[in-house]
């Protein structure tokens, strides 16, 4: 028997054991899984919403349980962690509302003497790869979206969270959904890696880092198929001279250290207007200093531990590099008595001084760390945003949407929020450029990822 331990961040102790699936349970889920899809894909998006609806219901009634749970497993505090489901909530509720008129067929202009559109069809079987850090949010956006689309869902989580698959095909099944539709596996890599170049699977989601994508580029490598893939980011903040300063560092104190900064969408690095600058910082060091780092179970912990102190450890790198460089830490850790080395509980650290030799500046932290630097303008401001290997979100905060508007147009990212940041619409394609990945979730764009088009050209006689 093969098996591997939930190790919780909390205290450090083993969590859960749990069973690796073999390849005998991998070849048994994707021969249910094809044979059920056939008969799903005849069903209407109607009575696919219909389960789907009823799975929603289902596992948001065990929001509370399911903090508890994602507080072990990876060390969110329980003080947040209904949003996850509610976030699942809000995503799945929107998908299934726009469902039938994204999946409708498109018919072109009228030609005589013959019939023509163009249907979307559903892909097959589909794998889902996701992360610990957004357990239920990174793969819902594809869950559902599949599903209702007509596919078979198979789902490899993240051995750091390992119960969260557990939830869905309990809820699933209590929704009655058919057997065979979705079902989740327990994988060492080299079996995940077998799983996607099976010939039966017939699309990729992947939610990790660039490492890891490269890994699941090379597993489906022989075959053309579909391979969804967002790996990370180094999300950018631009305050102008012109921000409501107070509402700003509020949010973007917010978008720097919740869920202790592990968020693909986080604010990683600040450019500030010298105008603002002093004031800003000022600002938004007092508010960090508000953050209760502590226990993950305790309501009053705002900050829980990293996922691992290995984690821990590499924004610890980070940190000491760009102190060495001449940056300086504007945050003292002794307010924070749990931050230790050693441990995966890490102080929120603000960081001054900084420039673009640092790594802390240029590397994905995915940590409780940001750099703040003091910009001329928006064109020097627009200039350090873009240098990045990443794409995936960045934002701005101005009362001017003109000129805001006017920098969108030059950034280099999947998405360009103004006076918000990390939050994902479910009305608007979730996507990303360069190392970020490729792809698109969520929107009405979504159901084009899980789907291939197919054209009826008929001529009349």
């Amino acid at each position: 028997m093969s098996t591997f331990k939930v190790v919780t961040p909390i205290d450090g102790t083993i969590y859960k054991e749990i069973e690796y699936h073999t390849p005998k349970d991998m070849e048994n889920a994707l021969t249910k899984a094809k044979k059920a899809q056939k008969v799903w894909r005849k069903t209407s998006i109607e009575e696919r919403g219909e389960y789907i609806r009823k799975f929603i219901d289902i596992i948001s009634s065990k929001s509370e349980d399911i903090a508890i749970e994602l507080a072990y497993q990876m060390g969110r505090p329980v003080l947040y962690g209904t949003l996850e489901i509610r976030g699942l909530k809000e995503r799945a509720e929107y998908m299934l509302k726009i469902a039938k008129e994204s999946l409708e067929p498109f018919y072109p202009e009228k030609k005589e003497g013959f019939e023509r559109y163009i249907v979307k069809e559903p892909l097959g079987v589909v794998v889902v790869l996701s992360p610990w850090n957004y357990p239920f949010l990174t793969s819902v956006n594809v869950i559902v979206p599949a599903l209702l689309a007509g596919n078979a869902v198979l789902l490899r989580h993240s051995t750091q969270t390992p119960l969260v698959a557990h939830r869905y095909k309990e809820a699933f099944d209590e929704a009655g959904l058919p057997e065979g539709l979705f079902d989740y596996l327990h994988l060492k890599h080299s079996d995940a890696a077998n799983l996607m170049a099976d010939k039966r699977v017939d699309g990729v989601y992947f939610t990790g880092s660039v490492k890891g994508g490269i890994e699941v580029q090379k597993a489906v490598s022989h075959k053309f198929i579909p391979c969804g893939l967002e790996l990370g980011g180094k999300d950018p903040a631009y305050v102008r001279t012109d921000a409501d300063l107070e509402y700003s560092v509020q949010n973007l104190v917010d978008g720097s250290f919740f869920n202790s900064g592990q968020s693909c969408c986080g604010v990683e690095r600040i450019y500030v207007d010298e105008k603002v600058y002093d004031d800003f910082v000022e600002r938004f060091v007092e508010v960090t200093k508000e953050y209760k780092l502590g226990n993950s179970l305790d309501k009053k912990t705002t900050i829980g531990p990293m996922v691992k102190t290995s984690a821990a450890n590499f924004v610890r790198g980070q940190i000491k590099e760009a102190i060495s460089k001449g940056a300086k830490s504007l945050v003292d850790e002794s307010l924070f008595p749990l931050s230790k080395e050693g441990t995966p509980y890490l102080a929120p650290t603000v960081l001054v001084d900084v420039d673009h030799s640092m790594r802390v500046m240029f590397e994905e932290s995915f940590g409780p760390v940001v750099g703040i630097m003091k910009v001329r303008d928006d064109e020097e401001a627009l200039k350090l945003m873009n240098d990045s290997d990443y794409g995936l979100t960045a934002s701005i905060w101005s009362k001017d949407k003109e000129a805001a508007r006017e920098i969108s147009k030059e950034l280099e990212t999947g998405t360009v929020y103004l006076n918000r940041c990390d939050y994902l619409d479910p009305a608007l394609a979730w996507t990303g450029v360069k190392e970020t990945g490729r792809g698109v979730t969520l929107s009405k764009f979504g159901f084009d990822h899980v789907t291939r088009v197919k054209s009826i050209h008929f001529k009349e006689l």
